[in-house]
């Protein structure tokens, strides 16, 4: 794979030479020396000596090119023909005319020493954002976080990097200030305090660990593994920790905490079309990784390094009106023929060696139709893993229903099945079964207790699940047998919306590989709908894509 890539990049930085030569054999023909091409390059200031570093380096094997730098600040006018380089979203990113590619990642992780002997438990329960800021507290103890272990002390360590306890404070809510880990001067000397210490936790950026030869985690180093959906236990899809490839995916496909990560970005007012602006982002998305890496950034992964010079490959030759030349012309054509044709050898070739499927989830796009933001959540109730909510009224009893993700994804309703009045449930247990023309999925409930009441109007209009979730389309009253316990293990509306985030990542899996499996779902999830995740994904599937549902994303939930 990566001489194919290697091969790659260096073909098509030759495709730019050719089109070059033809410009340089036209002025020699009307006698004109070439003239150097200008960029404007704006950077945001925490990456001005990285921007120079690349600057330098790219117009030393590029003379004919001339780059300038300014710096970004509030004040700044979003400009047309310059290009911006920042690791934030400024608000012109948002616009819809503007254009921007991630040319890098800025990647901070909590490791611990591999001989830890708690290993096995921090790597079934993980660790969530309050738990870390309890680490990190004074007097840190690995029994404050983890269930069921001795007293056993921790030491924290940081490096001085002010980017890296800003991400920290951040991510656990608290003052930089109140940070208490030991401070020491380089990512070197806290690897090795890591290492010399089986109960120590340390904060770096992932590129410190990372070894140069072969980009394995550093000797006697692990990520300590974060909880982000808070359930105390790591799931599976939140299992990315293994090695620097996975945690990069992981990364990309934003299963690692955004408050510890960042993109480093290249924007404009418009997709690139100057020649230089072309060759500098193709440059810094290959042989520019160096330098980022050298900058302490994590690079971009192989598959990111492709998809960045795939779609700066312009796709028609845009000829000059008028006295057009034959050294332009033919220089062009050459370029745009044979890096079509390198694009297809190169899929070709990177499918055979890896024989894997056409579609991962990072290829799902979600859309405005569904997303976290589409998701109605009304405060006050509760809510459960299991796509259910809980409300208690009045009366003590409780009130019960399917939650709105769930209506999203499987169309309009065509039947239900309830349970009797009078039964006895148990959180986790079966309660309801929602089908839409033969095609069922269960649910479970997210409280224990017994049934008092029925929505009988379920079973002449289903439909009401799908249009008014959370009033007309409740399905139980229950009279809670463990409420007071039960209730601390759901969710309040802003933890819901934060662990919706995670089951959108889910989904994506799930249907990623449903695609990879079968035809049928990925002529209609790709083919049909261009790789985005349209509202109920599941009305038009079949009944096996359904049963998978169940089993690998409901089931495993509960």
């Amino acid at each position: 794979m990566k001489t194919i890539l290697s091969a790659f990049f260096t073909v098509s930085f030759l495709l730019y030479s050719m089109a070059g030569i033809g410009r340089v054999v036209d002025d020699n023909q009307t006698g004109d020396q070439p003239e150097k091409t200008n960029l404007q390059i704006v950077s945001s200031p925490e990456l001005l000596d990285l921007t120079s570093n690349w600057v330098a380096n790219f117009e030393n094997q590029h003379p004919q090119q001339k780059i300038t730098i300014s710096t970004l600040t509030e004040g700044t006018a979003f400009a047309e023909e310059k290009l911006y380089l920042t690791t934030l979203q400024p608000k012109f990113v948002l616009e819809e005319t503007s254009w921007k590619m991630v040319v890098g990642h800025d990647v901070v992780v909590p490791i611990i020493n591999s001989n830890n002997p708690l290993i096995p438990e921090i790597q079934r329960q993980g660790i969530h954002a309050e738990e870390l800021a309890l680490l990190v507290s004074e007097n840190p103890n690995w029994s404050l976080v983890l269930d069921g272990v001795a007293h056993n002390s921790a030491k924290t360590y940081i490096t001085a990097s002010e980017q890296i306890q800003a991400k920290l404070a951040n991510y656990t809510k608290m003052e930089q200030a109140a940070i208490q880990a030991t401070t020491l001067a380089s990512a070197e000397e806290l690897i090795a305090a890591v290492q010399q210490d089986v109960n120590a936790i340390g904060f770096c950026r992932l590129i410190d660990i990372l070894n140069p030869e072969d980009k394995t985690f550093a000797s006697q180093i692990s990520i300590l593994p974060i909880d982000k959906n808070r359930n105390g236990r790591m799931d599976r899809f939140e299992n990315i920790y293994q090695t620097p490839e996975t945690l990069t995916r992981g990364v990309w496909l934003g299963k690692y905490p955004t408050e510890l990560s960042g993109d480093i970005y290249a924007v404009a007012t418009s997709n690139p079309s100057q020649q230089v602006t072309i060759d500098f982002l193709s440059w810094i998305s290959a042989k520019g990784q160096a330098q980022l890496v050298a900058s302490g950034y994590s690079s971009l992964s192989s598959r990111e390094m492709t998809a960045n010079i795939e779609a700066l490959i312009q796709p028609t030759v845009q000829l000059p009106p008028g006295n057009s030349t034959p050294g332009l012309h033919l220089g062009w054509i050459l370029a745009a023929a044979l890096a079509l044709v390198l694009v297809t050898v190169y899929r070709l070739v990177r499918s055979k060696q890896e024989d894997q499927p056409g579609i991962g989830s990072e290829d799902i796009e979600m859309t405005s139709a569904m997303n976290e933001d589409s998701i109605e959540a009304p405060a006050g109730l509760f809510y459960d893993k299991t796509h259910t909510w809980a409300f208690m009224e009045r009366d003590g009893l409780v009130k019960i229903g399917v939650d709105d993700f769930l209506q999203h994804l499987t169309g309009a309703l065509t039947q239900v099945k309830l349970k009797d009045t009078g039964d006895k449930i148990r959180k986790g247990e079966k309660i309801l079964t929602i089908i839409r023309e033969g095609k069922q999925l269960e649910i479970y409930s997210p409280v224990s207790g017994v049934i008092k009441a029925q929505n009988q109007s379920l079973l002449s209009t289903p439909t009401q699940l799908n249009t008014s979730p959370y009033s007309d389309g409740w399905v139980y009253k229950i009279e809670p047998l463990n409420w007071n316990r039960e209730v601390r293990l759901l969710f309040r509306v802003d933890r819901y919306k934060e662990w919706l985030e995670d089951e959108f990542t889910r989904l994506k899996d799930f249907l990623a590989k449903a695609a990879n499996t079968n035809t049928l779902v990925f002529e209609h999830l790709v083919l049909q709908d261009g790789g985005e995740l349209t509202d109920n994904v599941l009305t038009d599937l079949g009944p096996d894509v359904w049963e998978d549902f169940q089993t690998k994303f409901i089931d495993t939930s509960k």
